[in-house]
């Protein structure tokens, strides 16, 4: 696959494929009309980073939101395809091809956005793939599971929310989902395997199981049915399960909507479009990567040069030379707890500094969930540095 070059061709085109292979960008004509205005407003900016920070910004007010994720969905489709690959390529065997997995990945955007926080340092794209990654593994795990039960074992396994579910979605009335899913508890309650080994094979049930089946079910419902229709109901009802557990991926990679959709970022205020330029560009400046490297690896070293020389052999014995902690305190003879109490100290003052930088700096409201995100950096970052000697 060939990567896309111009702005207007990142933020206004779709994989296609042929055979399963990559064929050709399809250019959204909407869409790249969407990015020529925006464009004309502001041609300085060239950085495929400012405009995705700029969709993510529109896609977060509801007048302007699909606009917004349909140009995001383009922005993302590299990394999509890529993930897909990747991920396709570490099963041994899958009935999925790559055009499968990455329509399975892409239904995802929605998924992405909304836990995208570029406060947190990271770029979309790097945010994204991972979840596209996990959503593929996941569905192929559970299609594995769907495809070697028999009817009669998804039957067994499947619960009955997950079940009414299914035959929701299937467009079932709610008087048919009800006497299916009386039908299924009959069946479940009546039929249980004897042998637990082959629970993913079990085979249909008798007709003298089938007799006590609607015998079950007639007693509990004025109506009175046979069991061959008892038997028909559940089979549809397995097939409705296989279906929503595992649906066929469609072309989800298709942009959607009407004339008036597209001409929403047009109709924006003037005055609203200027303020969130300089927004960006702020915000832009504030996250370029390179500088911020810079600067966290200053505000760290000069941390660690604060520390007591004592927690800075200690540090240098722990991370760059990989010693243990019991090895530690053999070394400079003093208690084990203490090695661990003196490396938890320096870790929180390393910590405190990259917090309070973050916050000064970036203006980030330091949270738990971002301390958390921040102590894992920075165990990488003292793995590196110190591995190379301070």
């Amino acid at each position: 696959m060939h990567p896309r070059q111009s702005i207007i061709e990142i933020y206004s085109t779709f994989v296609q494929f042929v055979a399963d292979r990559f064929s050709h960008w399809a250019t959204e004509s909407r869409l790249r009309s969407s990015m020529q205005s925006c464009l004309k407003r502001t041609p300085q900016e060239t950085s495929e980073y400012f405009w995705a920070l700029y969709w993510y910004k529109f896609w977060q007010l509801p007048e302007t939101q699909s606009l917004a994720r349909q140009h995001l969905t383009a922005y993302l489709q590299e990394s999509c395809y890529w993930v897909s690959q990747k991920t396709v390529n570490s099963f041994a065997s899958t009935q999925y091809q790559l055009s499968d997995c990455f329509q399975i990945a892409i239904a995802q955007v929605d998924r992405v956005l909304k836990g995208f926080d570029p406060s947190h340092g990271f770029t979309l794209k790097n945010y994204a793939s991972p979840i596209f990654a996990s959503a593929i593994r996941e569905t192929l795990r559970q299609r594995r599971e769907v495809d070697i039960c028999t009817d009669w074992a998804l039957l067994r396994k499947i619960s009955q929310k997950r079940l009414q579910e299914a035959l929701q979605n299937a467009g079932l009335a709610k008087d048919d989902v009800h006497g299916y899913i009386l039908a299924w508890n009959c069946f479940k309650t009546l039929y249980v395997p004897t042998n637990t080994g082959t629970s993913r094979q079990l085979s249909r049930p008798d007709d003298r199981l089938w007799e006590a089946i609607a015998k079950a079910y007639n007693s509990q419902t004025s109506q009175h049915v046979n069991f061959s229709t008892l038997e028909k109901w559940l089979l549809n009802a397995a097939k409705a399960a296989r279906k929503y557990l595992y649906p066929t991926p469609e072309s989800l990679n298709i942009t959607q909507g009407g004339d008036n959709t597209w001409e929403l970022l047009d109709n924006l205020p003037g005055n609203q479009q200027p303020s969130l330029i300089e927004e960006f560009i702020t915000q832009e400046e504030e996250t370029t990567r390179t500088s911020q490297q810079t600067e966290i690896n200053q505000i760290l070293a000069d941390a660690i040069a604060k520390l007591e020389p004592e927690a800075q052999q200690i540090l240098q014995l722990y991370y760059a030379q990989g010693i243990n902690q019991d090895t530690i305190a053999k070394h400079l003879e003093i208690k084990q707890y203490t090695v661990s109490r003196r490396l938890t100290k320096a870790r929180e003052n390393l910590l405190k500094s990259l917090a309070t930088w973050s916050r000064d700096t970036l203006h980030i409201s330091i949270t738990p969930d971002l301390l958390k995100s921040m102590s894992t950096v920075m165990e990488e970052w003292l793995q590196n540095y110190l591995g190379h000697g301070v």
